[in-house]
């Protein structure tokens, strides 16, 4: 799948809740693979990188599935700790 294809997609919780919609990607360069998917436009975010990585993106590793929308599950704590750190790394 083209990462294109992703664009406007739902995004929906493994338990039914809708999310949001996919306005932007980051893509890890060095690793070569997708690292989040942003419910708001990435331009928009401005200078609050962090916050919005924290409570307006979706890591891409907790998506379960990609199809006619974007399924992902919910993030255990550690895994959220993690998440906590790449958003302070990445917003800097």
């Amino acid at each position: 799948m083209k990462i294109s294809e992703i664009y406007r997609m739902d995004i929906y919780s493994d338990g039914g809740q809708y999310l949001g919609e996919v306005q932007d990607v980051i893509v890890d360069l060095e690793r070569g693979e997708v690292s989040r998917l942003l419910m708001i436009p990435w331009k928009s975010a401005k200078g609050d990188a962090k916050s919005v990585l924290k409570q307006k993106s979706i890591l891409y590793k907790n998506v379960k599935n990609v199809g006619d929308v974007v399924l992902v599950s919910a993030p255990s704590p550690a895994t959220q700790e993690a998440s906590n750190q790449e958003a302070s790394d990445l917003s800097r």
